[in-house]
């Protein structure tokens, strides 16, 4: 391995000798060591260096490691770099707060040099890879809003659907890993436009029967696209029948009913709703109330899920401005 491609750890300790003491391990062990004994500075040298793992103290002054590890965890930058806690404490409570606080090993000291190195390693090779995945998805996601400003949306959009699918999937109970899914359909749902001819996705008129089917593939391509990726693999379903509809009239399977997806289903309402309710070069943004008049009478002819879109309807009188609606 590289210097260039060594495990880079950042070490925070108020202890001097601790510090040493880390360093010349790191220098054994083939790892690349930053250090400070200042926690204040800590959270920002982890933002300016994004280290593969963090090695920190829990006894210092002024601010306790598990407050570092919370916020390290709380914020989108950091979250994903792995937190080791290394501490003198070793009762049941303190791993219980430390797991709490988010750290992803908890190491006692004084710590034995191999296996401390083994689970650097470890989370290091996580760290790679996580970060290989981030910045997989930044791509796409860069790519999915360049094709809705292509095809006369704004980034907003996607944004407002992401924010809306975290909202509305909470609203009815949703685990939190089906949240993540949805928020990330809110801003891939249509990078399959990316396949469709421009003179077809920017024609101002009204498509032809054979452009319409064309336009229709979008949702195929987008699915193809997203499905080598593990990551992806439940968001595939939502951008494959986000436009199915209830009485099976949809595209591109003709699913009808509860074999439409239920994320689809309700994903599928929120991007139809931001669609009524904002400005389009095409179209002036339809208030709430007019929103939803139009969606109900798409309920009654057999669009949408009638149980989800009766939840969906009282959730976004409070909510709706979440996305694109006008009072």
């Amino acid at each position: 391995m590289t210097a260039a491609d060594s495990i880079r750890v950042l070490a925070v300790d108020d202890d001097p000798g601790s510090l040493d003491t880390i360093e010349a391990f790191c220098a054994l062990s083939g790892f690349r060591c930053f250090v400070t004994s200042d926690p204040k500075v800590a959270e920002t040298m982890v933002r300016e260096l994004l280290p593969d793992v963090v090695l920190l103290d829990v006894m210092m002054p002024r601010i306790s490691g598990y407050d570092i590890c919370r916020r390290l965890k709380e914020s989108p930058d950091t979250r994903l770099i792995p937190v080791v806690l290394v501490t003198s404490l070793d009762t049941r409570d303190d791993k219980l707060t430390g797991i709490e606080a988010g750290c992803d090993d908890f190491v006692t000291k004084p710590f034995d040099r191999l296996e401390l190195a083994a689970r650097i390693r470890a989370l290091g090779r996580v760290r790679r890879l996580t970060e290989n995945l981030d910045a997989a998805e930044q791509v796409l996601s860069s790519l999915a809003r360049a094709v809705e400003a292509k095809d006369g949306s704004t980034g907003d959009h996607c944004d407002r659907l992401a924010r809306a699918c975290g909202d509305f999937g909470n609203a009815l109970g949703l685990e939190h890993p089906d949240i993540i899914v949805l928020e990330h359909a809110g801003v891939l749902h249509d990078i399959g436009k990316i396949g469709i001819p421009e003179a077809i996705l920017l024609k101002e008129g009204k498509l032809t029967e054979e452009e319409w089917e064309v336009m229709k593939l979008h949702t195929v391509i987008g699915a193809d696209l997203l499905g080598p990726l593990v990551t992806m693999k439940r968001v595939v379903p939502i951008v494959r029948s986000h436009h199915e509809r209830w009485d099976g009239a949809g595209y591109p399977d003709g699913l009808k009913g509860t074999k439409i997806p239920y994320l689809a289903r309700m994903f599928q309402l929120l991007d139809a709703y931001d669609a009524l309710s904002s400005d389009r070069p095409y179209k002036k943004a339809f208030t709430h109330d007019e929103a939803i008049g139009i969606m109900t009478k798409e309920r009654d002819q057999g669009k949408w899920d009638p149980d989800l879109f009766g939840s969906f309807a009282a959730w976004s009188v409070e909510h709706g401005g979440i996305l694109g609606s006008r009072r």
